[in-house]
């Protein structure tokens, strides 16, 4: 084994022989995300029904093994492809406004809606 490949048991981003998946970091939602076929991940609500796919162009960069693009600030051509499994609601956040003293309490609570994508694929 090279000196610069960790072991497959000390890494688990590596498989069983030190090789690395593909994935790229993606930005929707105004976040950026790390991800890789098979993954999942709730981001910000898209306008996107049920069960439909989708995808998502702004890709920052895309590694597959030893082979990195980097994008300035996005990869021309550079598309992750994923599949809407739900929408939903997060959990609530209560807001409280307390003024000390005057008698003053203001609650307010909110809950962010998100949607839920199953990565199928990543190009560059």
């Amino acid at each position: 084994m090279p000196p610069f490949v960790i072991s497959a048991s000390a890494n688990p981003e590596a498989n069983q022989f030190g090789e690395y998946a593909m994935y790229a970091v993606i930005v929707t939602g105004g976040k950026q995300y790390r991800v890789a076929p098979g993954d999942t991940l709730r981001v910000e609500k898209l306008d996107t029904p049920e069960g439909e796919s989708v995808e998502l162009d702004r890709v920052l960069m895309v590694a597959d093994g030893n082979d990195i693009k980097l994008g300035k600030p996005y990869i021309d051509g550079g598309r992750v492809t994923a599949k809407v499994k739900e929408h939903g609601r997060g959990k609530k956040v209560e807001i409280i406004k307390f003024r000390r003293r005057k008698q003053h309490m203001k609650r307010q609570g909110h809950r962010q809606a998100y949607t839920e994508l199953e990565i199928t694929g990543v190009s560059a």
